[in-house]
């Protein structure tokens, strides 16, 4: 990993962590700053890591076939050697390979996420895979085919308000045909698009009363000006733009190179690639909403080409995660005093 050398500083001064998931090399990243104010990368391995949310003490993580909450197991001021954060596994439920993608928290503090394969917002139930709670009004029947590739979700006031789709289709792989021009935003209140002409949208995030997105497909990030039904740009982005992570001022954003077996060909970020002489690349770039500028940058290299998600964990310096394939997670204890 290369990263710009105000990133560190940036984060400390910030006061943040960051996490950010890569399903394609099945890993957890968290990054934060060591006690000499350096950048501390930590990581975990977890099958086809996909959304990840963080709410207070609680991280949400979608994988292949399971939704797991995190939980901080060290209390204020605690350190577990240099790290002030110890995420462990809590609670895991079998989805099965329902294909998640944005994972969010609820204001009771329920996982509410997109089951891609089946076109739908669901959350989690006891006794079965899912439970749905919404879904687009173009989609007939819960099936298990990704008819329009619904993938993104934003929450407002704890609650599910608005979703990314990449067309408006509903048969099996439809969607693909939609891939430049037929991406939608829609309200999950009233169902109705908010904007259209979309190439790829992914990660709508609320700032406010304002709706931030991905066009993945153009490669900018930009804003829904809700009004016009328009999406207005602010910022190019050298990679396909998944994982968008507000916090006040900055977006982080995760990029991602081309597939080995997949190129950019059709779409409007590919051609833009082809005019700039560049290659995508795969990483984050912290930019400033007020003025677009990329202000730092962290480049991963070699393995992982593809992100797909990030968050902010706002007041961590330094955070951990416990595993499933060591025997670390059999020594981790602590008590619940109340």
């Amino acid at each position: 990993m290369k990263a710009s050398a105000g990133l560190a500083a940036w984060l400390a001064t910030s006061e943040l962590s960051l996490v950010f998931t890569t399903y394609q090399a099945g890993k957890l990243f968290f990054v934060g700053t060591n006690a000499k104010g350096q950048l501390s990368i930590f990581e975990r391995s977890f099958p086809r890591c996909m959304g990840v949310s963080v709410r207070d003490n609680s991280l949400w993580l979608a994988t292949s076939y399971q939704l797991w909450r995190f939980e901080n197991a060290l209390r204020p001021g605690e350190m577990h050697g240099p790290y002030d954060r110890v995420y462990v596994p809590q609670i895991a439920y079998t989805t099965g390979n329902v294909d998640t993608h944005d994972v969010a928290i609820d204001r009771e503090g329920e996982p509410v996420f997109v089951a891609t394969a089946f076109n739908c917002l669901a959350t989690s139930s006891p006794t079965h895979s899912f439970r749905p709670l919404w879904k687009p009004p173009w989609i007939t029947a819960l099936v298990g085919e990704d008819r329009c590739h619904l993938n993104g979700l934003a929450m407002k006031h704890g609650r599910p308000a608005y979703v990314t789709s990449v067309a408006r289709s509903d048969r099996a792989d439809g969607w693909r045909e939609g891939r430049s021009g037929g991406g939608v935003v829609v309200g999950v209140d009233d169902d109705a698009i908010l904007c259209e002409g979309l190439s790829m949208p992914h990660s709508p995030r609320v700032r406010g009363d304002e709706l931030w997105l991905l066009d993945a497909g153009s490669g900018w990030l930009g804003r829904v000006d809700q009004k016009q039904k328009a999406f207005e740009r602010l910022a190019f982005c050298p990679g396909f733009a998944r994982g968008l992570a507000l916090h006040g001022d900055f977006a982080v954003v995760g990029i991602s190179a081309a597939r080995e077996d997949r190129n950019f060909k059709g779409l409007e970020f590919g051609e833009a690639l082809d005019a700039q002489g560049i290659d995508a690349e795969c990483g984050l770039r912290v930019i400033d909403l007020r003025s677009g500028e990329t202000l730092h940058w962290m480049r991963l290299e070699g393995v992982v080409r593809e992100l797909y998600d990030v968050a902010v964990l706002p007041g961590a310096r330094n955070p951990m995660a416990i595993g499933l394939q060591t025997d670390e997670i059999e020594r981790v204890i602590s008590i619940d005093h109340g």
